[in-house]
């Protein structure tokens, strides 16, 4: 066991879980390292469910501590291909941040789990966010999750009385591929996981949109044999 293993081996943390290929890659690592996981995901009023799905599968599969989802209802604000079946899902590389962006999306996920840790005493929140192969959203950006960490010591009770909160951003400087590997070697089943922004009902893929582009290109780069299942394949 490593010394950061040691270190937070038995300690409850607080990891979001979408159902996609990041997140439970995080779970995993964050598994690997000791943490009692408590996974949260967010009925938010995405356009379909299928990634919701496959974060209880996941939360099964990993028998995480605790597993909560939480409804949001953000399609009521609309202004995303995600929330609002007026907007199209783009089926081609778009410029500047896509529709696909579901405003302040993080940074209601994360105030869900900083909550949540507090009522847990837990001090450390796991978030699969990337800045590297990923569609270019502001809330995914280290500047993001540097600012929202020391919001959160200022804003809670246990930052204020010491407890400080950490969030964790394991997969913030990885390649799409470095994922992939990295979670390979950690056991991921990969074919459990549901990234694609217009996925079917069964989970099938679509293909063509940008997280079908990111996933696909990911799984080539990575040599590992893509286990996705698409609508047209």
């Amino acid at each position: 066991m490593t010394r950061e293993e040691n270190d937070s081996a038995g300690k409850a943390a607080i990891v979001l879980l979408s159902g996609g290929l990041d997140s439970i890659t995080v779970l995993a690592l964050a598994t690997r390292q000791g943490y009692a996981c408590h996974a949260l995901s967010f009925d938010y009023g995405q356009r379909h469910n299928a990634e919701l799905a496959a974060a209880r599968r996941i939360a099964e599969r990993y028998r995480v501590a605790d597993y909560k989802i939480f409804n949001l209802g953000l399609n009521a604000m609309g202004g995303s291909a995600l929330t609002d079946s007026a907007i199209a899902v783009p089926t081609s590389p778009q410029t500047g941040i896509p529709v696909t962006y579901v405003p302040a999306r993080n940074t209601i996920f994360l105030a869900y789990a900083l909550g949540w840790a507090e009522v847990l005493h837990a001090s450390d929140v796991f978030i699969g966010v990337n800045a590297v192969d990923y569609s270019g959203y502001p809330d995914c950006r280290p500047e993001f999750i540097q600012a929202f960490q020391t919001m959160a010591n200022l804003a809670t009770k246990a930052g204020v009385e010491g407890q400080q909160i950490r969030i964790h951003t394991p997969l913030m400087a990885m390649s799409k591929a470095d994922i992939i590997r990295q979670g390979s070697t950690l056991g991921v089943d990969y074919a459990d996981t549901v990234s694609c922004y217009a996925a079917d009902v069964e989970g099938r893929a679509c293909g063509v949109c940008d997280a079908c582009r990111l996933r696909a290109a990911g799984f080539a780069a990575a040599g590992v044999v893509d286990p996705t299942r698409y609508v047209r394949g």
